[in-house]
Formats: structure tokens, sequence, C-alpha cells
């Protein structure tokens, strides 16, 4: 196809949306969990709404756009895999809160109403209260609207705030744009510092998921057995043993009295079993005390035992003075001290009140400052009030709810593990990333709303988008670009203050931390932010999802395989991926002058398109279309551009510690890792990808070395395999011995192999079966 033919935009089909429907109404249908069957109900009633929007034309899934009257700005409801349902996340019907303010308000509860009011001086005085108290939460980006407009008339700026009004006014009967009322105020954006703290859960959130655990029922049954029916087993046995000579039961008569302390025992025996109903041995015939439960039910009723129930009762008895030794014998007194003990340990469930109760006196929507009081031991005091034993250790089960709590520096939580993974620390940086981009506006409450608003927004899921569009960003919301005039110019400062100070500390410690991982997308998107802000140029470029991949790269992707030219010329990455940087810099350049030649004409550069196809062993124009095609041309991508790691070292200027030869080995050990998963697995592709990525991390890592160190890390990689088994070794000594030929000078021939194919470029897509399986 001609570069510069019109093209039609690409549309979404229905099929993914089909298939998520199906998979819901199954659940519905057939889950033997309640919750989760109506959990799946609502999920197949929002899928229903897609595809009932597609097929309506109201929705375009694909466009930055997707519900047909509602702007971008507009947060929309969104499925797995990006389709947006039609449906508003500040929409739907009237919140309590909202309802509660209408009523203090004394206007309808409608939020056309709620709008116009807050227009007036009673409204604007309500909003300027909140502004100045903190005292609202931001949940949708909507909800901070209104708060802004307020601050832009309390600041002089009418015609910003009217013109902002107008904006909002066609969807105030629908949307809310109300802050919701808080008991305390809201966090302060504290110092641009990526040494600020940061929580994976608010106490809140912990205290929900504590509530959210009920008492194990294999454990609380165990406990019951040994605090419940093994005593009265014994008592039974003792019972039964009055009646033996030579240890022989029923050998003696029994008289009167015994049938009337065995009636007493039944008489126990139903008032226990009334009470405890989790263990349910005692009720099985076959089993020892259920044998000697009916035997005596029996006699106490005065009817002879016959031969068959004498035997089973006599056999028994027999077993369990047998296994456990006669009843106030040493052995079984130390045995049945030793369970009561066992039996008498506190709960899971048990502590995880008193830690609860601990929580409840915290501030709940923030995080821990110091968890250690909130787990330690139980006190003297708590044991006074809950009847546990002072000094009983909570369970690392719910220590480790509390520990995610941690408000700490995001490096720590890292060290002390709360932060496990690179996903993880991005669901963490917009609260750093809130408090950085806030710091430019001067004015505090001003900042606190911003932050606030920012917070919201990184909630808002991704859209599945086409056509090369892009989500979007946070500058676009219009009551953000009504203030964008009161950000001073705090950020970019040469002494490293603001933005580019914390992304470069933020970048070093992904890198540092996760050195086999590639950045997930959303701390690209984050990283991406703080470059902006920071005006560097810095092209962060995320990672392409190859099912819905048509063959295009944003220009962000063509200038990040430039600036990863310019650090790794020459270098082992350079040479082990056949790249030819020198003539990527030409082709940016080309790129550059055909754009500025086109004004009007596609924003793509087709020419890197066509070099990550090429080195993919895709015909360009070829028409046929894969997933795993796709996968191959975008992992080509990611290859030449260095997928951030460039971009990070040379436009932002990382060095992690404890230095580059560490993450190298330390990168490899997680190719090894994941090897190892590749054994005996049914599906390995999905392995063998993230394997192969975490090889180029490690290339990379490796070409950052000085030559002996890089010789002497290579050197080390061989024994480093050995010790994840036999595999592991197999697996990788073609990659490996790839590895060595390059770094002796030698190169891959065109298919990628040397040597007879005992050398190989490891690579995670291939369309005709991988040599990893």
């Amino acid at each position: 196809m001609n570069d510069n033919a019109e093209q039609q935009p690409l549309t979404a089909a229905p099929s993914y949306a089909a298939a998520q429907l199906a998979k819901a109404f199954a659940t519905a249908l057939t889950h033997e969990d309640a919750d989760t069957r109506r959990r799946a109900e609502v999920r197949g009633q929002r899928w229903r709404a897609v595809l009932a929007g597609m097929a309506a034309g109201r929705l375009t899934v694909g466009s930055r756009t997707p519900v047909a009257g509602l702007p971008a700005w507009v947060t929309p409801e969104v499925m797995r895999g990006g389709f947006a349902t039609g449906a508003a996340g500040a929409g739907g019907p009237l919140q309590p809160y909202e309802t509660e303010i209408a009523r203090s308000f004394r206007v309808p509860a409608e939020r056309r109403a709620l709008f116009a009011h807050c227009l007036t001086e009673g409204g604007l005085a309500w909003l300027w209260a909140r502004l100045d108290s903190g005292r609202y939460e931001i949940a949708v980006p909507e909800e901070a609207a209104l708060l802004t407009m307020a601050w832009l008339v309390r600041h002089g700026e009418t015609d910003a705030a009217l013109d902002l009004a107008a904006e909002l006014e066609p969807f105030a009967d629908r949307l809310r744009f109300l802050p919701r009322p808080a008991d305390g105020p809201a966090p302060q954006a504290g110092a641009a510092d990526a040494g600020a703290a940061v929580h994976r859960l608010t106490v809140s959130d912990a205290v929900d998921t504590l509530v959210r655990r009920r008492p194990d029922a294999a454990v609380e049954t165990q406990r019951e057995a040994l605090a419940v029916w093994q005593p009265f087993g014994d008592e039974l046995l003792v019972h039964w043993l009055e009646t033996a000579r030579e240890g022989r039961v029923l050998e003696l008569t029994p008289d009167a009295d015994w049938s009337a302390r065995g009636a007493a025992l039944l008489d126990r025996y139903r008032a226990l079993a009334a009470e405890h109903t989790r263990c349910t041995k005692h009720r099985n015939p076959k089993e020892n005390l259920g044998i000697l439960r009916a035997a005596l039910e029996e006699t106490v009723a005065g009817r002879p035992l016959d031969a068959r129930r004498r035997g089973l009762l006599r056999h028994a008895v027999e077993s369990m003075v047998r296994r456990r030794g006669l009843p106030g014998s040493a052995p079984h007194t130390a045995l049945r001290r030793s369970q009561a003990a066992q039996a008498a340990l506190p709960s899971h469930h048990a502590l995880a009140q008193v830690v609860l109760r601990r929580l409840a006196v915290l501030p709940q929507e923030t995080g821990v400052a110091d968890v250690g009081p909130v787990v330690a031991d139980v006190t003297r005091e708590e044991s006074r009030e809950t009847g546990l034993p002072a000094g009983a250790a909570v369970p690392p089960a719910i220590r480790q709810v509390v520990e995610a709590a941690l408000s700490a520096p995001i490096d720590t939580l890292v060290e002390r593990g709360v932060v496990p993974s690179a996903e993880v620390m991005a669901e963490l940086l917009p609260q750093l990333v809130a408090a950085t981009t806030a710091q430019a506006f001067r004015d505090e409450a001003l900042r606190t709303l911003m932050a606030a608003n920012y917070r919201a927004f990184r909630g808002r899921r991704s859209l599945l988008l086409l056509n090369l569009e892009r989500q979007v960003r946070v500058e676009e919301l219009p009551w953000v670009r009504a203030v964008s005039g009161q950000r001073a110019a705090v950020l970019g400062k040469p002494d490293g203050d603001g933005a580019l100070a914390v992304l470069r500390q933020l970048g070093e410690l992904a890198v540092q931390a996760f050195p086999g991982t590639t950045l997930p997308n959303p701390l690209v998107r984050e990283l991406g932010l703080l470059a902006r802000h920071g005006d560097l140029g810095a092209p962060f470029v995320e990672e392409l999802a190859a099912d819905i991949f048509m063959g295009t790269f944003s220009p962000k992707f063509l200038t990040a395989a430039r600036v990863a030219g310019e650090l790794l010329g020459g270098t082992l990455y350079e040479r082990y991926y056949g790249i030819d940087y020198n003539g990527i810099r030409n082709l940016a350049i080309a790129e550059t002058g055909a754009a500025l030649s086109r004004p009007h004409g596609a924003r793509t550069p087709p020419g890197f398109a066509r070099l990550c196809a090429e080195r993919a062993g895709n015909a360009a124009g070829s028409g046929s279309w894969s997933v795993a095609a796709n996968g191959t041309v975008i992992e080509q991508a990611q290859i030449l551009t260095t997928h951030n790691l460039a971009t990070l070292v040379h436009r932002v200027g990382i060095a992690p510690r404890p230095g580059w030869a560490d993450l190298a080995r330390r990168s490899f050990g997680t190719v090894c890792r994941l090897t190892a998963r590749v054994h005996n697995n049914p599906r390995p592709l999905g392995t063998i990808k993230d394997a192969a990525y975490a090889w180029r991390q490690t290339l990379f890592h490796l070409s950052m070395c000085p030559p002996a160190e890089q010789r002497r890390v290579i050197a080390g990689l061989a024994e480093e395999t050995a010790r994840h088994g036999a595999h592991v070794t197999t697996r990788l000594a073609p990659a490996l011995a790839g590895l060595l030929l390059v770094a002796e000078g030698g190169v891959f021939g065109a298919d990628g192999t040397a040597d007879g194919g005992r050398a190989r470029r490891l690579l995670g897509w291939s369309t005709d079966g991988h040599w990893m399986r």
C-alpha cells in the first residue's frame, strides 16, 4: 500500500466482547459461589451494553471518543480489553452524598440543580469552605471540576471560570462535578521528591481485607476435634473400660450406677454435638468414637449388644488403648497435654480482630507510618479484654496485610518486599507523580486539589485505541486546562529539583530493583508524564498489543531508536542484534524531513515500520496477518529502542547501584528462572517471550559494562545456568554460545544462527515454532 494513500480508520470487531459475554454468562449460571455469580451477572450486563452500543452505532470501540455525544475528557466505564460500555464513570444514579448535599442546599435532588446552585453565592461559599479545609475526596476526576471553578472565581479569574462552567454545563444533568465531603483533609501535595512516603494499601483497605478473612474451616475443625471430641472420647473409653476384665471389654456386667453415668454421658454428648458442629467424625458409625457412643446408646436403653456390635466395641477399645495408651498413663497424659496446648492457641481470626481494633484508631485514608505497634504481640490489657493469651504473636498472613499498608519511601517498600514487582511499583507511582506535578501550582489549595485530581485520573482505565490514537492526558481535562496558567516554572530547574530529579530517582529504582523486567505500560506512562513536565523530550514508548497491532508506529519509536543508537553504537548490544544504528540515525533524519514536507500527511514514520518488518522476516505489503507475526515486528521495535532503557540512561541520566555488572547477573538470573518454567509447560510461549525480554535486558546491562568486567560476567553465566537444573542448561546453551560468539567478534548468519545451529540469537516471538520449546 502507498504510504501516502488515504486509509479508512480501523474499528474493533465485536467478537472479543461476545466471547467475554459468553464467559460471564457461563460463570453466572454455573459457579458455586453466589457472590461470584452476582459479579458475573453484572459483568454480563455491561458486556451486553457494549455489544448493543456497537451494533447501534452509539459506541466506536478503538476511538479515544468511543461514546457518541461524550467528549474525550469524560471518564468512560471501561471493561477488560479496553472496551467502553457507553456509561460514564461520573454518571449513573445520584450518589448518597449528592442527595445529602441537595438537602443541605435546599434544591431538588438533581444534578443540574446542584450544578446551578454551585454557581450562586451560597454554592461558591460551600465550595470555598471545602478548598480551605481540604475536607473532600475526588473519586473520579470530574468531581474536581466545580472546586476548580470556585478557585478561579475566588482568585479573580472570572472569565476562565465562566468558560469552564460553560464547557461543563451541557453535561450537568448526567455527570457529577461535586466533590465528596470527607471527615479529614485530603493528603497534602508534599515536596517533589521520590523519597516521599507512599503506600500500597490505605488503613481502610487493610481493614477491609482483614474483615473479609473468615476463620479457616479446616483449622477450626481440628481445634474442635482436639479440644472437644478427643477428651470426650477419652471419657467414653474410661467408662467402657470399667466393664473390662484382663483387658477385655464387657467381661463385667454393667450395673445401674454405670448405666446412669452412661446416660449422663450421652446427654452431654447431645449438648456438645448441638454446640460444636464443625467436626463430624463423631457421627461416623465406623469411627471409634461413633462405635463407643452407639454401643452405649444400646446398653443404656437395656438392649443387649449382638455379637457383631460386641466385636466392633472390643476392637475399638483395644485399638484406642494400643495407639495412645490407657487414659491417665504417662504417654496418654503427655499426648493430651500437647494437644490441649495446640487447641488453646489463638486462632488467626481472633488475632485478626485484635489487629482490627488497633487499625480502627488510625486515620483510615492513609498508610501506616509504623506497622510495628499494629502487629505487635497481644498485650496484657488486650488479653484481659479479649481472653487471648498475653504475648500471642500475630501470624505472618495477617502481618503481610498490615505491612502492605506501610507508608514509606518507595525504595524502602521495594527493599522490604511490599513492592515485589515493577507492576506493583507502577501502581504506587501516581501518588508520587501527583505530588510532583502539583508542585508547579503556587497556591496550596490548588496544589492539593490538582494532586487529588491526578490521583483520581490515574484510576481511569485505558481504552482500546486504534489508528495510533493516544490515551487522554490529564492536561486535556477542561478544569486542568483552566488553571494551566497558574503553573510556576519550578519543575525543570538545572539544579535537579522537581520532575527531572524524581524521574531520575524512579527510573533508577525500577531498573535497579527489577533488572530483568521490561517497564510495564502504567509505569512508562508515569515516567513519560514526568519527562513532559521536565521538558526533557525523552521518548518513552509503551509495549504494543500484538492482537490489535496494524503494522505502524508513532514517531516517538524512531526517536527512541535514535537515542539508543547514540548510546549503543559499536557495543555488544548492537552487534548481538545485528543493528545498524548509523542507518537508523539517517532514517530518522530522512523521516523528519519527509514529515516537514508533508504537514498534512501521515504522522507515522513508515520507514521505521518497514525496518522492523524486514528485521522480523516479514515481507512488507504481503497482506499476511497473525498475532505471532505482529509479535515479531513489535519485538524488533523493542530491540531497536531498548524499550526505554537507553532513554533512561542517555536522556534521563540514571546510574543504578551497585552497577551494571550486578544488574546483568541478576537479570540473567531472571532468564534462568523463567526458562526453568518452560520445562513440562503445556503452554510455554508466554514464558519463553518473557525469558527473551529478560535476555534483552541482560544484553543491555552487559553493554554498559567496561570490556574487562563484561568478559568476567559472561564467563560466569554458564555457572548460573547449572544452578537451575540440566534442562535450563540445555535450553540456554545455544543462546549462551551465541553471546560468546558475538563477544569474541563473531556474527550470526541471516537466520540468526551460527556454528551449524549450535549458537542462536534468542528472541521471544516466532511464527514457526520456537527452538527453546
